[in-house]
């Protein structure tokens, strides 16, 4: 059977493979066109993160309490953020350049441990009802950590 038969009007009619390979062929397009748009976002995102953390660290300091412990710990947080941003941004251009798998599951890895890094820093037993619910989040945080460093530490043996 041929992807295109006779009209009995005399036309030709599209069957159904050739009807599927041309939406097939339009979601690929779609998807594409909507992960440079996802890419661009996030570029823009992080461009307006970072002017705003320079914009911060510079009010605090004209403010004075830049050598506050916390205020420092906020300003990795957002470092950290933005990080996190590059390696999501990066993972999307590895998506959209069609890069191979290895490279694909690389960026995740770091994606994540950036970000349990990130709530390990700013992490405080004060935020939680009690303190067991406090010791279940911070094990709960070790065993990802650990789970992502050997996951890391295999994907760089292969």
């Amino acid at each position: 059977m041929t992807d295109e038969e006779q009209d009995p009007v005399g036309g030709r009619v599209e069957t159904g493979d050739a009807l599927d390979d041309r939406l097939l062929a339009f979601s690929e397009t779609l998807i594409r066109y909507t992960e440079v748009v996802a890419a661009v976002v996030l570029g823009a995102l992080f461009a307006i993160g970072v002017f705003d953390l320079g914009l911060q660290i510079v009010q605090t300091a004209v403010a004075g309490p830049i050598t506050d412990p916390l205020v420092v710990v906020g300003f990795i947080d957002t470092a950290l953020l933005l990080f996190i941003i590059v390696e999501v941004y990066q993972t999307v251009v590895a998506y959209t350049q069609e890069s191979n798998t290895r490279r694909i599951v690389r960026l995740v890895i770091y994606t994540g441990v950036i970000a349990m890094v990130r709530k390990a820093i700013i992490f405080r037993t004060g935020e939680y009802a009690s303190e067991r619910a406090a010791l279940l989040a911070a094990t709960a945080y070790t065993l990802l950590i650990v789970g992502l460093a050997v996951l890391l530490v295999v994907e760089r043996r292969e």
